[in-house]
């Protein structure tokens, strides 16, 4: 059994992919490689004042393999509640999972056959965690939010859907917070 499964390989999906990874989840991520992101070039994220969208994929990519967690081209077809958490139908397979992470872009039919809300404009329905009306079930990026949409947005769902899914596996409030001596 899986800690994390994320499906999608965007911008939030890696996102909530490093998070999780990094901090000792067993986290695999679902890319097909379908990203809007492939058709971006980003001058309005912070912190770089520019980059393509393929070169921002492949850092991030690189950052997510960096940190152990599994990237498998493979399309979800099915996500199903157990006693346990998830179980995951793709083409080639099936996985269980504690949590699920929906980072499917415009995509939301698998959510909606688990039973996730939705909210008018046929976005998938979160809290401030990112987490939907079902438990352990996360949603980020523009499955979660229709038009108004931005890289820096989609990476900031996905961290939020990771960090409570930290703080559950915790037990309290977790803080991603590194120093530079962390590095050392």
């Amino acid at each position: 059994m899986t800690d994390v499964t994320i499906i999608g390989g965007g911008p939030a999906g890696l996102s909530a992919a490093l998070f999780t990874a990094k901090n000792g989840l067993e986290t695999v991520v679902f890319d097909t490689d379908k990203t809007a992101l492939h058709y971006a070039y980003l001058h309005n994220y912070l912190g770089i004042e520019e980059i393509d969208g393929d070169e921002f994929l492949r850092v991030g990519r690189a950052q997510v393999d960096a940190q152990g967690a599994n990237r498998r081209d493979e399309e979800v077809t099915a996500v199903e509640q157990t006693d346990d958490g998830f179980r995951l139908t793709t083409d080639r397979g099936e996985y269980d999972a504690t949590y699920v992470v929906f980072a499917t872009g415009e995509s939301r039919d698998v959510a909606t056959e688990l039973g996730c809300d939705l909210n008018d404009d046929g976005t998938i329905s979160v809290d401030s965690d990112n987490e939907t009306s079902v438990e352990n079930a996360y949603a980020a990026g523009w499955a979660a939010r229709k038009d108004k949409i931005q890289a820096a947005i989609s990476v900031g769902g996905g961290a939020a859907a990771a960090l409570d899914i930290l703080s559950k596996e915790q037990g309290k409030p977790f803080h991603d917070f590194d120093t530079p001596d962390d590095d050392e």
